[in-house]
């Protein structure tokens, strides 16, 4: 079983200890949010700063929001970042869904999802060493990945289910219990058979974590309810939050059993000491 963590956002200061001590455990993966107007720290910036800072464990964006970004620019950021970590890097992708977000970036809300349909063609060009455009040559430099770094899609809609077969190397699941994700674990393989894709999609879900102290678990609920405060159901998604050992055991044995790859435990609050408690209930 592979497990690994989410990084808290709340004092991006502490994550190169974070970091570092993960690598040194048996965890799999980081993951790093993304948002635009919001006070967490840019994700391809710091885990191109983590990537020197560790020598095993994987780099992962859960998710980053493709459209608000420069494609080419994204197309260069990426390639680079997978080359410094050594093939380490997987790009979790997705179209988000917050309008401030949009706004900032100068992007139509509503062609979130068309805009991001029409960059993996031109990530997946670039990649391969092949021009940007008609009057544009190569952009380097080449990853360490052959093609690029693996792509997972994020979301929930059928059109996000539909690029993993289109475009992606997986499927990464967040904020859903294991019976709801299984339904979108088969419908991602069921659309990989219907592109003819040889193997299987890699299957990644999230869950929301914190272990220690009352005080460590209220941090985790006030920096969820402060993320989520746009959707309207900031409470629903923080009464998720796993806070015992049982629990998180039973929630990645859970997602093992319906086909996760692997399960990643967001922590939100940045008690640094979860890494070692974390480790201690799973490995």
């Amino acid at each position: 079983m592979k497990i690994g963590l989410g990084l808290p956002i709340d004092d991006p200061a502490l994550l190169l200890s974070w970091a570092q001590r993960a690598d040194a455990s048996p965890f799999s993966t980081l993951g790093l949010l993304d948002r635009l107007v919001f006070d967490n720290p840019e994700p391809l910036i710091t885990l191109a700063t983590l990537a020197g800072a560790t020598s095993r464990i994987r780099l992962q964006t859960e998710v980053l929001i493709a459209p608000v970004h420069n494609t080419a620019i994204l197309a260069k950021q990426t390639a680079t970042l997978d080359r410094l970590s050594g093939g380490r890097f997987t790009l979790g992708i997705g179209v988000g869904g917050r309008e401030d977000d949009c706004l900032a970036a100068g992007i139509d809300i509503r062609r979130r999802g068309r805009r991001l349909d029409e960059q993996m063609p031109l990530l997946r060009r670039t990649w391969a060493g092949e021009p940007y455009g008609a009057d544009a040559g190569p952009i380097g430099p080449a990853p360490s990945t052959p093609g690029g770094p693996e792509v997972l899609f994020g979301g929930f809609s059928p059109a996000a289910i539909e690029r993993v077969g289109q475009y992606g190397d997986g499927f990464l699941g967040a904020a859903l219990p294991p019976p709801f994700m299984a339904d979108l674990y088969r419908s991602v393989e069921a659309v990989w058979e219907k592109y003819d894709r040889s193997g299987s999609p890699r299957l990644v879900a999230q869950v929301n974590v914190a272990l220690g102290s009352q005080s460590t678990v209220e941090q985790a609920l006030r920096n969820i309810r402060s993320y989520y405060d746009f959707t309207g159901r900031a409470d629903h998604v923080a009464n998720g939050l796993l806070t015992t050992p049982q629990a998180i055991r039973d929630a990645a044995a859970a997602f093992t059993g319906i086909g996760a790859d692997e399960v990643i435990l967001y922590c939100w609050s940045s008690d640094i000491d979860q890494v070692d408690r974390l480790a201690d209930v799973l490995f």
